[in-house]
C-alpha cells in the first residue's frame, strides 16, 4: 500500500456505516472532513474501542517504538502476516484502532518507463466508507497527547485484478468485523485471527486512474478522486 487516502465524509456518516451512533462517547458532529489527500506524518480521524464505548481521535499517521533508530522515518504500514509477533509492533499490538476512509490511491508503474507512474483510487464498489484495521499509540478516556503518538494501517496481500494496481492493499473490514476489531474484550489470538481473514479482497473494489497531481501534497480538492482516461498502453 503506497501512503495516500481519502478521508472526506462527516463523522457521522462514517458511524451510520459502523451502526456505532449510539456508542460513541466522545462526542463529534457531521461536517465533512473534506481531505482528499491524507499523507503520512499527518493527523488522521480514527476510532478505538474503551470499556465506555467507542472514541474518537486524531492521531499523527507514522509510529515507531521508542528505540528505533532516530535516523529512520516511522512506520505507516504493518504487514497482517507478522505484525502480532514482530518485536517491532509489540507494545501496540493491543491497542486496535480503525482508519476510516473513502479510498486509497496506488502508483502503477509505466512498463515503457519505469519512472513514470500512474495513479489510481481504489474504492468500494458499492461506493460506502472503509475502515482500515490500524494499531496505535493515542491518548485514552481522553487523556492528553503524548510524545510519539501515532498509528499504523495493517496491510495484506493483494489478490485477484488487484495485483496489477499494486501487490498489497489496506486490511479493510466489513462493518461486522470493524466492530469486533475495536472490541477491548477481543483476544489477542482472536484480533490476529480476525485481521488475517476478514480483509476484503479485490472483488470487492473498482479503481480508476486519476490525476497525478495527487503526488503533490499540497493538492487536496475533491478534483483528486475524479476519473482521467485511462492512460495509452
Amino acid at each position: 500500500m503506497c501512503g495516500r487516502f481519502a478521508q472526506y465524509q462527516g463523522l457521522a456518516d462514517y458511524l451510520a456505516e459502523l451502526n456505532a451512533e449510539q456508542d460513541v462517547i466522545s462526542g463529534y458532529d457531521n461536517v465533512p472532513i473534506a481531505r482528499y489527500n491524507v499523507a503520512p506524518s499527518t493527523k488522521v480521524h480514527m476510532l478505538h474501542g474503551e470499556a465506555r464505548g467507542i472514541q474518537l481521535g486524531a492521531v499523527r499517521w507514522g509510529w515507531a517504538p521508542h528505540w528505533a533508530k532516530a535516523n529512520l522515518p516511522p512506520a505507516i504500514n504493518a504487514r497482517v502476516e507478522t505484525v502480532a509477533s514482530g518485536k517491532y509492533f509489540r507494545a501496540i499490538w493491543p491497542h486496535r484502532a480503525l482508519v476510516m476512509a473513502d479510498g486509497w490511491y496506488e502508483w502503477v508503474k509505466d512498463d515503457a518507463g519505469p519512472l513514470k507512474k500512474q495513479p489510481y483510487f481504489i474504492k468500494l464498489k458499492r461506493g460506502a466508507p472503509m475502515f482500515f484495521a490500524a494499531l496505535g499509540q493515542y491518548p485514552i478516556d481522553d487523556g492528553e497527547e503524548r510524545e510519539g503518538d501515532g498509528l499504523v494501517i495493517i496491510t495484506q496481500p493483494s489478490d485477484g485484478d488487484m495485483l496489477a494496481i499494486h501487490d498489497r492493499q489496506p486490511v479493510v473490514l466489513p462493518p461486522d468485523a470493524a466492530r469486533r476489531w475495536i472490541d477491548p474484550d477481543l483476544t489477542s489470538a482472536q484480533a490476529e485471527e480476525l485481521a488475517q481473514t476478514q480483509g476484503l479482497t479485490a472483488d470487492a473494489f473498482t479503481w480508476h486512474p486519476v490525476s497525478k497531481a495527487v503526488g503533490n501534497v499540497k493538492h487536496d480538492s475533491s478534483e483528486l478522486i475524479q476519473p482521467i482516461a485511462p492512460p495509452e498502453p
